[in-house]
């Protein structure tokens, strides 16, 4: 669900979020901001949160890599994918800040759609990579999640 937030309508806007003027605002808050921060929760209820380098596509989808091993990763496969993302600029003065909320399930991207994603990721990255798909499958230690 996607939720376009701000200081003056108390960070939740579910009313508007199919306003062509809030999802090109989500848009824009999506394309000035790299990092995410994904929360996840243990089976016994203990909350991890974790800042994300994402992408996103035209549907407003998240998409990841991380360790599968790495907590939130362990915590998606534990807890049914339960998360939550928020998205925002953490550098604005006090007061000023937008931002995005995101809730629902998470899980490994398909293989098939894993070379695509891939290519996004390394497309937002400042720094250059040698990754392919390849690197996110089969017993490759890392995967894209969405």
């Amino acid at each position: 669900m996607l939720e376009a937030a701000s200081v003056t309508n108390r960070w939740v806007n579910t009313i508007d979020c199919q306003n062509p003027e809030v999802i090109a605002k989500a848009f824009r808050i999506m394309a000035n901001n790299i990092y995410c921060t994904l929360s996840t929760c243990s089976l016994d209820g203990y909350p991890w949160v974790s800042p994300v380098f994402f992408v996103y596509d035209d549907n407003c989808n998240i998409y990841w890599s991380s360790a599968i091993e790495s907590k939130h990763s362990q915590n998606l496969y534990s807890n049914g994918g339960k998360v939550a993302i928020a998205i925002f600029n953490s550098s604005v003065s006090e007061g000023t800040a937008d931002g995005l909320y995101f809730y629902g399930t998470a899980s490994e991207l398909k293989p098939e759609a894993t070379e695509k994603i891939v290519k996004l990721l390394i497309n937002r990255a400042k720094r250059k990579h040698n990754r392919t798909a390849d690197d996110y499958l089969n017993d490759s230690p890392r995967r894209v999640y969405h």
